[in-house]
């Protein structure tokens, strides 16, 4: 006889293999002033376009200045806020990145459970506001772009030289659809 909750439970785990786990954290003076939805939507949208297979998991997290220049400081020497950083839990090795796109080709280690954890995400809401209103845009359309720019640093893209920044922000431009820059 079939146990009406071990297939449902079975249905469950095969459906959430397909897709990706995208948890968003926004610090208490920034809820609610960005659509998470829609953040979660266009995350799970640059990883497939960039060929990333579920089951894979991301972390975004939006904070303030303080926060980000801390972590700059910590883990790049940096003594400045920054508008967004990225933090993978796949070492990067050069070997497996591809040259054409810049995206890792095997993750390090795979989990027990398959999940592909890519790493973090983190973004400043004060300085995406401050650019946001710079740029004469939404603080939801900065964001967006903070996020895909945040994403394709956790999948091997760098903008380190010309060549790769033009690389990156075509990129960028064209998982946006409009100029990021």
């Amino acid at each position: 006889m079939l146990d009406p909750y071990r297939c449902y439970h079975g249905l469950a785990m095969a459906e959430a293999a397909r897709r990706f786990r995208i948890s968003i954290l926004i610090e208490a003076p920034f809820r609610g002033w960005l659509d998470r939805a829609a953040l979660r939507r266009l995350a799970a949208r640059v990883l497939r376009a960039e060929g990333v297979a579920p089951p894979a998991e991301v972390g975004l997290v939006v904070t303030d200045d303080e926060t980000l220049g801390d972590l700059n400081r910590r883990y790049l020497g940096l003594d400045e806020p920054t508008d967004v950083l990225s933090f993978g839990h796949e070492p990067f090795d050069p070997s497996t990145t591809l040259r054409a796109g810049g995206l890792r080709t095997e993750p390090f280690v795979t989990p027990p459970d398959g999940v592909r954890r890519l790493g973090e995400v983190i973004l400043s809401y004060p300085t995406a506001e401050r650019q946001a209103r710079e740029a004469g845009r939404s603080v939801q359309e900065e964001a967006a772009h903070l996020v895909v720019h945040g994403l394709l640093h956790l999948l091997g893209y760098d903008h380190e030289n010309p060549e790769d920044e033009r690389r990156m922000r075509t990129r960028e431009e064209e998982l946006l659809g409009q100029r990021a820059h």
